[in-house]
């Protein structure tokens, strides 16, 4: 209860949804507009707000960016560490990374405009960006291949480090392709191909 007496647990949903609906409506003004033409008008319209509400959450655009990306990569992170705790092996923890990276974006065509033109437009956010979730995330990649090398499935002459990123560049040239291409077709499936490719090449012979 606050000092009013009312109870504060039912007032959080609708701060936590205001919130939301700023960062999903933003996701889609910036993958149209592009986040350097974008207005936090812009990102209020869409929205269906004031102008002011955005200022009560977010100091401008430049925090809303950083947000999507803050929050897209807790929730990723935080899915996929929870689903490779159950996986047995290496090889199928990469397979699933894969698969749940390429999901993601794929089911999410606007997000993956954000992240994969506006978060290069930008060296300021993508040392920012490099140095917050993003490092997470290479680091289960790396310590999954780690693993693999430890239990004696992967090459053991390869750097996790150097290894993790390549695995990661390839998904997301993949996503990068996806975006621009003319064509639709769905991105998931695309995660089979990288994952063999990659794995044919660390696998013991």
């Amino acid at each position: 209860m606050d000092r009013s007496g009312k109870n504060s647990s039912a007032v959080r949903p609708v701060v936590t949804d205001k919130r939301s609906a700023i960062l999903r409506a933003a996701i889609k003004v910036f993958a149209g507009k592009g986040y350097s033409n974008a207005k936090v008008a812009d990102i209020a319209k869409a929205a269906g707000i004031a102008d002011g509400t955005v200022y009560l959450y977010f100091k401008g655009k430049e925090e809303v960016l950083h947000s999507i990306f803050d929050q897209a990569m807790k929730e990723f992170i935080d899915e996929g560490r929870k689903e490779l705790a159950d996986i047995p092996t290496s090889e199928k923890r990469l397979r699933r990374i894969a698969e749940l990276h390429l999901e993601r974006l794929g089911a999410d065509r606007d997000l993956a405009v954000v992240f994969q033109v506006e978060l290069r437009g930008s060296t300021k956010f993508m040392r920012e960006f490099s140095a917050a979730g993003f490092a997470d995330y290479l680091d289960i990649i790396q310590k999954t291949i780690a693993d693999g090398q430890a239990a004696g499935t992967f090459r053991d002459d390869i750097k996790p480090v150097v290894a993790a990123k390549i695995f990661y560049g390839a998904l997301d040239e993949m996503v990068t392709n996806w975006i621009l291409s003319k064509k639709s077709y769905p991105l998931r499936p695309m995660a089979a191909q990288v994952t063999k490719i990659f794995l044919g090449g660390m696998l013991q012979t």
